[in-house]
């Protein structure tokens, strides 16, 4: 079931950080300044036949209203763009009523009741090996030690996959979320990958596991079944988005908790506010920015006439900076009024993972917590800062912290 195929050179997520533009590094008083003078913006945007006239929305409303209108605003674009490295089931770019059947069949799998048994006996055990490196030496850069590597060994674990196979687990998942900047090598890896699940899947039907590949086989709705290629275009998605959005969020939560000492104390003294914590940190600074659909027909949004055809590009990230529905809500603040954010999407296409990612950035920084004592930036390091225009998170988190006797 171990690949024989040869190790990908290594991705460095850092990399993209080489230039460091003030635009990409702070983009949020552009974006509210797009809020405020032109909410839905004509721009460039790309579909299956090339260059296609696009409008990016600004305002929360408009973007929820998107998000939640699946049948006039298509996901369709987001299938033709994905296919390549997904598969033909790519979940998050399915329409009705196949969405529906095949999300209702991959759900069982997440059960709340089987995240419960994640977080205890799979997600904190993976956390606490990777603190076990820097734990005795009272310092660690927490993007490279941390939370870039664990989402990946997090869902390595819960596949079930032999140890010997996660470091090329992360390689093919790092090809796959470069498609953008690699597409030939992300092709390549997509194609491996699932040529490796074809000898999981096979396993798992002679051998059934505690695992979620085990689950996905055995998941059932009314007699109907996955098939193994959607079971494969699942998994194919569920490697790239867990890995790289749980790891940039975690980032984010961990920014705003370390550059405010206060807050991070009150986390520290009551661990319920973890909770809040993760909520306000998924709407300061979401990790991906924006997403698409396509107009299936002519539309209006906010008195903008949208053309059958169009890509309608919502921006996360400027919408959950709405000064209209939240105040002050440029800064970070875990005691802020909770209210829904749309990080994880809207209506039908809601990330069916979010609890998931929550829970890992929960036990994340809960395990930090515990076995750093007195845990902030070393104020000696390089600067730590959130960075990116699409995918945001920080460069790196240089920390100080008491070691434990």
């Amino acid at each position: 079931m171990t690949s024989t195929s040869q190790p990908i050179a290594h991705w460095d997520p850092m990399e993209q950080f080489a230039a460091d533009p003030r635009s990409v590094r702070d983009p949020h008083p552009e974006l509210a300044r797009r809020r405020r003078e032109q909410p839905v913006a004509p721009r460039a945007a790309w579909g299956a036949a090339g260059e296609v006239q696009g409008y990016e929305l600004y305002r929360f409303e408009d973007c929820a209203a998107v998000l939640r209108d699946n049948e006039t605003f298509s996901s369709e674009s987001i299938r033709a763009g994905m296919s390549a490295v997904m598969g033909p089931y790519p979940l998050v770019g399915m329409d009705e009523p196949e969405h529906r059947r095949l999300r209702s069949l991959v759900a069982q799998a997440f059960r709340h009741k089987t995240l419960a048994h994640f977080e205890d006996d799979l997600v904190v055990p993976v956390v606490d090996e990777m603190v076990d490196e820097f734990a005795d030496r009272g310092n660690a850069e927490l993007v490279r030690e941390l939370t870039y590597r664990y989402p990946v060994q997090v869902i390595a674990v819960i596949l079930g996959l032999p140890r010997d196979d996660y470091e090329q687990f992360h390689h093919w998942a790092s090809a796959i979320i470069s498609v953008a900047a690699r597409p030939m090598e992300a092709i390549r890896s997509s194609s491996e990958l699932k040529q490796y699940l074809v000898g999981v899947l096979d396993d798992r039907r002679s051998h059934p596991r505690d695992d979620l590949v085990s689950d996905l086989v055995a998941a059932d709705l009314d007699g109907e079944r996955l098939g193994d290629e959607e079971i494969f275009s699942f998994l194919r998605l569920l490697l790239p988005a867990g890995a790289e959005t749980t790891y940039r969020a975690t980032g984010n939560l961990l920014f705003g908790l370390l550059n405010d000492p206060v807050q991070l104390d009150a986390v520290r003294t009551d661990r319920s506010l973890l909770t809040q914590a993760v909520e306000e940190a998924i709407r300061w600074e979401p990790p991906l920015l924006i997403t698409s659909r396509v107009a299936v027909h002519d539309a209006e949004i906010a008195g903008t006439e949208i053309p059958a055809g169009a890509q309608v590009i919502p921006n996360i990230g400027s919408a959950n900076r709405d000064e209209t529905r939240w105040d002050h809500a440029e800064e970070f603040d875990l005691q802020r009024e909770a209210k829904p954010v749309i990080s994880f999407g809207v209506g039908p296409h809601m990330c069916l993972g979010m609890h998931l990612a929550r829970m890992e950035m929960r036990a994340a920084v809960n395990r930090l917590v515990d076995r750093c004592p007195n845990l902030r930036l070393d104020p000696a390091a390089d600067d730590a800062h959130i960075h990116g225009e699409t995918f945001r998170s920080p460069t790196q988190l240089p920390v100080l912290f008491d070691v434990a006797a």
